[in-house]
């Protein structure tokens, strides 16, 4: 295997990866049952590819030398990142084409995006690409769940958004690129807090027609 692609993995990396993507499965099983769907379908199965990358990204970033920020393991840890990002819409493309939307799949899909976007913000803050603050691009989403418990009105149907597609795909883009050895603060630095500015935007723009479309129903 050539030195850029090599990754150093034991079997607590594995085993970490292996524990989290049974649990994510087990949730998708009960959601599966709960939403009456008799079948997993061709997109389920392409995100469900997706999680075995991203338990793998998690598992490596707390237990394998990509904290360290050697290059090679630096590298492979960027190259699964884009192999995730890359698998990103192909499971939409498919779910659309065979007529298999469902809500449990468009579900599985984003949280597999925010434990990614939550993964590469870990890694980023570890490799001192930008302060602690950058853990909020991958908390975010978890801050926006927990918001729903005091205003219930959060929890509201969100229409279809490009927007909110796109500014998810940026966001793993940047992080992406944070983790390319050798980019520093401040370029960094930048980078992350513009990502961060642009999610921060997004998740405004979606609670505030959440509010404002509850109030317009009273």
């Amino acid at each position: 295997m050539p030195a850029g692609l090599h990754l150093s993995l034991g079997l607590t990396t594995i085993g970490a990866a292996s524990g989290l993507l049974l649990f994510i499965f087990s949730l998708v099983i009960i959601g599966l049952r709960h939403h009456g769907d008799k079948r997993f379908g061709p997109a389920n199965t392409v995100t469900a590819i997706r999680a075995a990358i991203v338990s793998l990204i998690a598992a490596a970033v707390f237990f394998s030398d990509v904290a360290d920020g050697q290059g090679a393991a630096s590298w492979a840890f960027v190259a699964l990142v884009v192999v995730a990002l890359a698998l990103d819409g192909v499971d939409g493309y498919l779910a659309r084409r065979s007529g298999c939307s469902s809500a449990l799949g468009a579900r599985f899909d984003m949280e597999v995006d925010a434990l990614l976007i939550l993964c590469l913000s870990v890694a980023a803050y570890f490799l001192g690409k930008a302060g602690i603050w950058v853990l909020l691009i991958g908390l975010m989403r978890y801050g926006f769940v927990l918001a729903q418990f005091p205003l219930p009105r959060l929890r509201g149907a969100l229409p279809p958004s490009f927007r909110r597609k796109l500014v998810c795909v940026v966001q793993v883009a940047a992080l992406c690129l944070l983790l390319v050895p050798g980019l520093e603060p401040p370029l960094s630095t930048w980078i992350a807090a513009s990502a961060l500015g642009l999610l921060a935007w997004s998740f405004a723009v979606d609670s505030h027609y959440l509010l404002a479309a509850d109030e317009a129903g009273r």
